[in-house]
């Protein structure tokens, strides 16, 4: 092998090589990533049981029960078109009430969202633009339904 040959040995091998590494970290990232769903997506069927995912929405009025252990508390998240039972246990971030917007992360198993983080909207004007989306478009479509009243 002349020397012209060697180095391009090498350099095929480095790509390959990078090539690999690339994968390998793209794969890992990707069962990772974590997708954010709306109570009706969930509700639909297009999230399978046990798939760790976010969920987010409003914190449904009234819903909110903390156990008499202190630390485990329901609550539903709505879209304003259908709700999901969540059950947490931990503690709540301080701007978490009722009617306002929240995001869940954990699994949901056909029933029950079991929480693992629970993050509260940190800002009056914030809103993840997904879960804005879908209650605008549960709004118009319950309004539509009684009448524009």
């Amino acid at each position: 092998m002349t020397a012209r040959q060697t180095r391009l040995a090498w350099l095929i091998a480095g790509l390959i090589v990078l090539a690999l590494s690339a994968t390998l970290v793209v794969n890992a990232l990707r069962q990772n990533m974590v997708f954010f769903h709306t109570p009706t997506e969930i509700r639909s069927g297009s999230v399978p049981a046990g798939q760790y995912v976010r969920i987010g929405g409003l914190v449904a009025p009234k819903s909110v029960v903390r156990q008499s252990d202190g630390i485990a508390v329901h609550f539903d998240i709505t879209d304003n078109g259908q709700s999901i039972p969540v059950v947490y246990r931990g503690i709540l971030p301080d701007l978490f009430q009722e009617s306002k917007g929240v995001v869940a992360q954990g699994q949901w198993d056909g029933k029950i969202f079991a929480a693992s983080e629970v993050l509260a909207k940190h800002d009056e004007n914030y809103m993840p633009p997904e879960a804005q989306e879908a209650l605008n478009r549960n709004e118009s479509a319950a309004s539509s339904m009684s009448g524009g009243r």
